[in-house]
């Protein structure tokens, strides 16, 4: 089902890497009890799938018959940690490196593979409700989406924040390299001539720069419940 055929209602969160859509989709999905779609995840499984079986970055027909066959299932283990599995091979750790994020940033440029999760992203939503985190949920998968956020950061709090998350898992990785990474992606999606990374434009603009995870959540649920989503 879409949005344009459920009751269920969808919150979408666009915006780029390292701006907190992942973690602030994850509580607001907790906090009301709602689905989440992380459609992030499947770009970036399509690109790893892509390593997998061979396949360059540049053969949308190949890589479109990939995207609409993946094999791929999200699993609740401990500590409500979602483990991704593809084709059986657990690939959570993985999925989340800069490489495969670089990976998916590639693949998500091709309208083949676009086309090809579209369908599967919108039979996400579901009662009670949907959040969903990407760069394109408001403009092009749930373009009526009762409530549409826009969440972004400045370039350099965006690789602080990765460089902290990288450490945190004893990964070494140089603060420069990280912004030029993520300036590098920016240019990249934003420039794309499929569904490139823009707010809609009923987008409520957010800049967590400034903001804690917790205030950014508040400011939504208080969008959601002004606009009678929930009680």
């Amino acid at each position: 089902m879409n949005s344009s055929t459920s009751n269920a209602p969808v919150i979408t969160l666009d915006g780029p890497g390292g701006a907190g859509k992942g973690t602030v989709s994850m509580r607001l999905a907790q906090a009301l009890g709602w689905h989440l779609l992380d459609s992030g995840a499947l770009y970036r499984l399509v690109g790893l799938a892509a390593e997998h079986h061979g396949v360059a970055l540049d053969n949308e027909q190949a890589l479109s018959v990939l995207a609409e066959h993946l094999d791929v299932q999200f699993l609740t283990g401990k500590d409500d940690l979602v483990q991704v599995m593809l084709e059986g091979e657990n690939v959570s750790h993985e999925l989340r490196t800069e490489r495969v994020g670089g990976l998916a940033s590639q693949v998500a440029a091709l309208n083949g593979v676009r086309e090809a999760l579209l369908s599967r992203q919108r039979d996400f939503a579901d009662l009670p409700g949907l959040i969903c985190d990407g760069r394109d949920m408001g403009t092009v998968v749930f373009p009526n989406a009762p409530l549409k956020i826009y969440l972004t950061a400045s370039a350099d709090e965006r690789a602080r924040r990765r460089l902290e998350q990288l450490r945190s898992k004893g990964v070494a990785a140089k603060l420069c390299d990280l912004k030029n990474d993520i300036l590098e992606r920016d240019e990249r999606d934003m420039s794309r001539s499929t569904a490139p990374l823009k707010p809609a434009e009923d987008a409520l603009q957010l800049d967590s720069t400034l903001l804690s995870i917790d205030q950014v959540v508040e400011q939504i649920l208080a969008e959601a419940k002004s606009r009678g989503l929930v009680s």
